[in-house]
């Protein structure tokens, strides 16, 4: 049986098929959206008849742009939130469940569940929630004496009031690959630390958190590289990026363009944008959080 996995002719004919797809619905749609990014287009699906005047027109643009600006700001914000809301509840709650004997595939299940559940029916649920009149935080405030109602999608309070939804989902992912990574971590290195006296706390910075580096700096850079085309949710809270164009994010302002504003061609650089941030981000992070190897 043994002879089969040595026998490296066959691989070929394995990986020919998955190359393939990615080659027609990866590769082939990535580079024309960069060739698309440099030619008039105003109708989604058109080839571009003309070449812009200047050709890198729309990275001009993007320079002159202040909505681009303005979605810039935001992501960077939904970044760090990823890395310390998303990722960093995430670490707490896979260290603390780490720790208890019982119902630990109870919370697994509980922290997980908001990801299985539809962007857009959690963006309809936070709606809800976050209404002016009528809505449960306005309610509950007025329940504990505080009868002023807060506008929570003004100007002054949408950003939070789209990042903090987006943050609630994601914990969960990030919880079962992080709780993944702590559960193959051997019993052993436990117990001699356990006979050395080691406190709970000691165990966990010297042999947990250690042992889970590369598993932590993976969820990192997901979380960059999510936070910066994250689109579902924020759309559904938010689109057109209302209030007065404040709460676009990269992945949000560039759907407005290519379907809203019927900008194709701008909408492809923008997408292009986000790939080349996305590639430099993951760079540095995986430069800063990988570390050493032991």
């Amino acid at each position: 049986m043994s002879n089969i996995y040595k026998n490296k002719k066959v691989l070929p004919f394995f990986l020919l098929p998955a190359f393939l797809f990615m080659t027609v619905y990866l590769y082939y749609p990535f580079f024309m959206n960069i060739i698309d990014s440099f030619r008039e287009i105003r109708v989604l699906g058109e080839t571009g008849t003309k070449w812009n005047e200047p050709f890198y027109l729309n990275y001009k643009e993007m320079f002159t742009d202040p909505v681009v600006g303005t979605a810039m700001k935001n992501t960077v914000l939904m970044i760090i939130v990823t890395m310390v809301g998303q990722v960093g509840i995430a670490l707490l709650l896979a260290l603390l469940v780490d720790n208890i004997e019982k119902g630990t595939q109870f919370f697994r299940t509980v922290y997980f569940f908001p990801i299985v559940i539809s962007a857009t029916a959690l963006g309809l649920l936070f709606n809800l929630i976050f209404l002016y009149d009528k809505g449960m935080l306005n309610q509950f405030r007025q329940l504990c004496g505080v009868m002023e109602l807060v506008d929570w999608k003004d100007e002054s309070h949408a950003i939070t009031t789209m990042m903090l939804p987006v943050m609630w989902q994601y914990v969960g992912f990030y919880f079962v690959i992080l709780e993944t990574g702590l559960n193959n971590i051997p019993s052993e290195l436990y117990e001699s630390a356990m006979i050395d006296g080691a406190s709970r706390w000691q165990r966990v910075k010297y042999i947990s958190l250690p042992m889970i580096r590369g598993v932590l700096n993976t969820c990192l850079v997901l979380g960059i590289t999510g936070a910066l085309k994250v689109f579902d949710l924020p759309w559904t809270m938010f689109p057109k990026g209302m209030p007065l164009k404040s709460t676009f994010l990269t992945g949000t302002y560039m759907y407005y363009q290519t379907m809203e504003a019927k900008n194709v061609d701008y909408g492809s650089a923008l997408a292009v944008l986000i790939v080349i941030l996305g590639i430099v981000l993951s760079w540095i992070a995986n430069k800063v959080f990988a570390g050493k190897e032991d």
